[in-house]
């Protein structure tokens, strides 16, 4: 009886130890790997293309067939949104990451391409 028991207990945590391993590689996955991304800053527009650029210099070239960006030029806003390409994405910016610790690119910013699911207006301007 005492073995059965102690045999449960073991599985028990090797599962527990597993789940919680599995909790915090997700949550120390880098943001720039990550394929859903919420995103401030200032909206533009250039010809048909629609710009993000966030508060630290990085650009986003959005499109959306779920929201309407048009109405927001010229505002802040915070978009929610799947990333192109997010595991490229990732390695490209870990490389700027790399390029900038040896003294390359040192003013590189991210750059990278979503398809917005969901926006949300925080200012009528761009001004901070």
């Amino acid at each position: 009886m005492n073995r059965t028991k102690v045999t449960i207990w073991i599985a028990a945590l090797a599962v527990f130890s597993s789940v919680a391993s599995t909790a915090r590689s997700q949550e120390e996955k880098k943001t720039t790997h990550r394929k859903v991304r919420t995103l401030t800053g200032c909206l533009q527009k250039d010809g048909d293309d629609y710009n993000l650029t966030t508060k630290n210099g990085g650009t986003w070239e959005l499109q959306s067939d779920a929201v309407t960006l048009a109405p927001h030029v010229g505002h802040t806003m915070t978009v929610t949104g799947v990333v192109s390409n997010a595991s490229m994405h990732g390695a490209k910016e870990d490389v700027k990451d790399k390029a900038k610790e040896h003294g390359v690119a040192k003013n590189s910013t991210e750059h990278g391409h979503m398809t917005v699911t969901n926006a949300k207006m925080i200012s009528d301007s761009c001004q901070n």
